[in-house]
């Protein structure tokens, strides 16, 4: 397991861990995470996505471009419409997490362990 961290770059000394940090900035925006989590399920357009999270289409372009130039989403064009995409599963999941840590602050049980703990009884 120790060599699987290693290779993976996920040790204490990765070369990876400032590319991290600059991944948690570019998650570090409320707007940018509900960006993530509308488009778990698939590609939508700018408006579309500004929409979802109440904000101009202006205001959503910027976010995604930043988005983009981290390769958190990718684009698609169709005429002149552009729809956005996640690049991977990778950001979702830990915007996932980063909710979950969340939950874990408010005290008592987290909802996502009632979720689990259901799952196991089944």
């Amino acid at each position: 397991m120790d060599a699987d961290k290693h290779t993976c770059g996920r040790g204490p000394d990765s070369q990876f861990v400032e590319l991290a940090v600059e991944v948690f900035t570019m998650l570090a925006d409320a707007t940018r995470v509900r960006l993530i989590l509308a488009l778990r399920d698939g590609e939508l357009s700018v408006n579309h996505l500004a929409d979802i999270v109440d904000k101009s289409p202006a205001a959503v372009s910027q976010h995604l471009a930043k988005l983009r130039m981290g390769r958190i989403v990718t684009t698609r064009q169709e005429g002149q419409r552009v729809f956005y995409q996640l690049e991977n599963e990778h950001a979702s999941q830990l915007v996932a997490d980063a909710i979950f840590q969340a939950e874990h602050s408010l005290g008592g049980t987290p909802r996502h362990h009632h979720h689990h703990q259901t799952n196991e009884g089944s």
